[in-house]
This record gives C-alpha cells, structure tokens and sequence, in this order.
C-alpha cells in the first residue's frame, strides 16, 4: 500500500466526544477534512464539541459503536477512522469486567466489520501503553512483553490484537498506536479516581494537599494531548500498516515534578499494587519511521493545564480517605 493520498477525507472518529477523541476531531477539521463523532455519552461529554456547532464540515452522531447498524450507517464513503471508544480506569475495570470486555473488544470487533463493509482506506487503533504492565525494561520499545496487571489493560490489548488480527486476514489498513500517560484540557472531571492531573488540579481548586502515592519518585511519560492527536493524523497519512506504535513525550517526569509545578503541600498514600516505578515510551520506531515526535514540553504542558484549572472547579475533590475506600478493590485484587 502506497502513502495516502493527499486532499480533505471523509473521516469517522469514535469517542469523538471524549478527552482525545474531541481533541482529534479539533485537529482533523483544521486540516480540512469532515468528520462525524460517534459517542455513546458514557464518558464522552457533549461540551467537549460545543464550540463546533455551527460546522458545517462536523457531525454528531449518537450510538453505541456495538449497534452494529448504527455504525455502519456513518460509515458509507468514510475514508479514515479512528477508533478511540473505550471504557477507561483500572478500579471500575476490575469491578465490572464484563462492560470493559463488551466496549473494548467487542465494540472493537463491530467497529472492525463496519470499517471493513465500507472499504475505508485507514483504520487508526487507540491502544494503551498498559499493556506493558511492569514494564522490564525503560524506555520500553514495542517489542517489550506484554503483561496486562488489570482488565482495562487486557481488553485495549485484545481489542489491539483484533485489530491487528483484521489487517491480516481481510487486509485491513490497521495501523496501533499504544499511548503514554495522556493529558490536557478536557479530560475527565467525574468518574471514578484516576488521572493524577485531575486530581491534583481539583485539590488545588480547593486548597487542599496533594495525594502522593509511594514517595512521588515514581515517574510518568505525560504526553500532551495535542502531541497525540498529531501523532494520529500523522500516521494516517503514512504507508504504515499492520505495525504498532509508541506514541510518548520522549521523557519521563516524577510525580514530585509535578508537584513542584503546580505548587502546593502534599500528604503520602501507599504505594499501589500493579503500578509500574516508570513509564517511559521508546519512541524511535515512529520517530524514524514518520518522523514524528513531541512538540509541547511537560513544563509547556502544566502551564496550560494552569491556564485552565477552572475546567477543574467541579471535579470531585479526592482526599486521603476518600481515595483509600475507592482504591480498595484495587489493593485486594492486585496484590497477590
């Protein structure tokens, strides 16, 4: 398969109303293409879109991507899709394990089939970095074991794996990117404890400590989300098929930086079972194979998080013993 051809394309991207997927939308628009967002609103939100209301090249579409007629119906003459729907977060992964297995692998699997019916030239996966679990080596290349700690893990890997299984039995232009440690304006502000960033950004709303886990030494490849939605459009217009790729900021930062950033007091929780020391993407496969890398430094990144704390402002605000009883199952299931 030759590159892309150049010229605006009919574009579908799932979890168009979410953190990532609202962000590719943004930068596929610029670029003159015409999407449609296909959200089921689970945990995408419909502000993350407002601001394109009147247009023209845009449409929302309201479906769960396993309504298998649904979803074919948005991609009749679709050119690119971008698979980013997916349940998120490690606790409610492992208390509902069956709803992770139905949106990410399943969900996948129906995405795949409506991708292959209509013939579309590229099929971007949203693959997690999780999949590396305790990663042996840093900075982890692509090649590294895979050993998922937790069900979210396992089923964006499986969800990978079909992917990757339709590139090679149907031909299917797959391409899998495997992203580190997302962050930006618009991710989630409710749901289930998680994301440090809005975390942090909530408790310092509030005047209140930092919740560090172990001694903050613990470091994180924080990738900014435009970085990412670059990384996506970037790949599509590449002769890349049936590989995976690192998508990572090109460094590693401590959960101490971040505070030292952000300015505020911080208390200590314990270290959580399951959670690797660092994460940290070896890059050099996409660096070298479309020559991309990371353009919005971590200190770039916090700064315009700064910027928009007030996204924050009605967050939960997360403390000591509030984090303890929602991390419980966390602790219970993982530490063996």
């Amino acid at each position: 398969m030759g590159k892309e051809e150049t010229g605006p394309k009919r574009v579908v991207v799932t979890g168009g109303a979410g953190f990532i997927g609202s962000h590719l939308v943004d930068r596929l628009l610029k670029d003159g293409h015409s999407v449609c967002a296909l959200d089921n609103f689970v945990t995408g939100r419909p502000e993350n879109l407002k601001h394109l209301k009147e247009e023209k090249r845009f449409s929302l579409v309201e479906a769960d991507i396993n309504n298998a007629e649904a979803v074919r119906k948005c991609f009749d003459g679709v050119d690119w899709v971008f698979h980013m729907a997916a349940l998120a977060d490690i606790v409610p992964s492992i208390q509902k394990p069956l709803d992770y297995h139905r949106s990410n692998v399943d969900g996948t699997v129906s995405v795949l089939e409506a991708a292959r019916g209509a013939g579309i030239k590229r099929f971007l996966y949203t693959a997690s970095s999780s999949c590396y679990g305790l990663a042996e080596v840093t900075p982890t290349p692509e090649t590294a074991p895979i050993q998922p700690q937790y069900p979210y893990a396992l089923t964006k890997y499986l969800g990978e794996s079909y992917a990757l299984h339709w590139a090679q039995v149907y031909q299917l232009p797959v391409t899998s990117l495997r992203l580190f440690n997302v962050y930006g304006p618009r991710s989630r502000t409710t749901g289930a404890y998680g994301a440090v960033f809005g975390v942090f950004l909530a408790q310092k709303l509030a005047g209140k400590p930092f919740t560090i886990v172990g001694d903050g030494e613990q470091t994180r490849d924080f990738t900014f989300v435009t970085d990412v939605a670059d990384a996506f459009v970037r790949m599509a217009e590449s002769d890349a098929v049936g590989e995976v790729f690192n998508v990572g900021s090109g460094g590693t930062y401590s959960v101490n930086r971040l505070v030292e950033l952000l300015g505020g007091d911080k208390i200590s929780l314990p270290k959580r079972p399951g959670e690797p020391d660092s994460t940290f993407a070896d890059i050099s496969k996409i660096k070298s194979r479309i020559g991309w890398s990371s353009s919005v430094s971590f200190e770039g990144g916090v700064k315009i998080m700064l910027d928009n704390i007030d996204l924050w402002r009605d967050a939960p605000v997360w403390n000591k013993e509030t984090i303890s009883e929602a991390s419980k199952e966390w602790f219970e299931h993982l530490s063996a």
